[in-house]
């Protein structure tokens, strides 16, 4: 299964959210009884919190043990703390704050009011994933990434003809100009991203079948910076049937 790369159909947004959240209570049961400590990449678009919102209905929330669970952010926007445009607030009130977790565990991307600008902002958040790497790496080991996926193709910050999606040498970025607002951003690079184990990535409605069809035909990630994301064990691709009009039928799996 190294390296594998599927595509999961659903009917809609609402039966792909419940179906990611089921599997993610399973497979983070199933990781605690492999490791002492799991480490789970949040996003923050729509369908990412909507499945955070899934995870907290669910009967099974209770049964993982979250004071061994780890959650980062594959990228945040860099404004006060607490605003309302910033993916940690949104997760928070989805998911996090329902948790009985010991608030070490949680590590949120600095804030623009943190007394850092936003270069020294990114140095930060690389040492505090170099402070919980495993091994010999400056990175934890990143069980499950959850990432969505912009209409353009982006995910994370990483934003198609920015240098940022390029970037093979560090683990996290400042983000300047971006298309999208806030225009002042911080990201996990592609490199990072692509050490997890295990990479899901969300995509709904018929905005996201040109992106995901352009990624799973080869685009170039420049182009198309989710085509560059890869999970080292799989990749696997949430999708409702909007998302996947243009997807080729080889890489459509029948189950996880």
């Amino acid at each position: 299964m190294t390296n594998e790369r599927r595509v999961l159909i659903h009917k809609d947004a609402e039966a792909l959210t419940a179906s990611l959240a089921a599997r993610f209570l399973t497979k983070t049961l199933d990781l605690l009884d492999e490791y002492d400590r799991v480490n789970v990449v949040l996003e923050g678009g729509r369908v990412g919190i909507a499945v955070l919102e899934s995870i907290n209905a669910s009967a099974a929330r209770d049964s993982v043990d979250w004071s061994r669970v780890h959650f980062w952010w594959s990228d945040e926007r860099f404004v006060p703390a607490g605003h309302e445009d910033r993916n940690d607030v949104k997760a928070y009130s989805a998911l996090l704050d329902h948790l009985t977790i010991p608030a070490e565990n949680i590590h949120p991307m600095p804030a623009s009011d943190a007394g850092l600008d936003l270069d020294a902002a990114a140095v930060a958040y690389a040492e505090e994933l170099a402070r919980f790497a495993d091994g010999d790496s400056n990175l934890p080991r990143f069980d499950i990434t959850f990432l969505g996926v912009g209409p353009d193709g982006h995910t994370a910050s990483l934003f198609p003809g920015f240098t940022e999606v390029l970037d093979k040498d560090h683990t996290v970025l400042p983000v300047r100009n971006s298309p999208k607002p806030p225009s002042e951003r911080l990201t996990l690079t592609r490199t990072a991203i692509n050490t997890s184990r295990r990479v899901w990535v969300e995509l709904a409605g018929a905005e996201k079948a040109s992106p995901l069809g352009l990624a799973l035909a080869g685009a170039s990630y420049a182009d198309v910076p989710i085509a560059g994301v890869k999970g080292r064990r799989r990749t696997v691709f949430f999708v409702d049937e909007a998302a996947a009009s243009e997807v080729p039928e080889d890489l459509i799996a029948q189950s996880y």
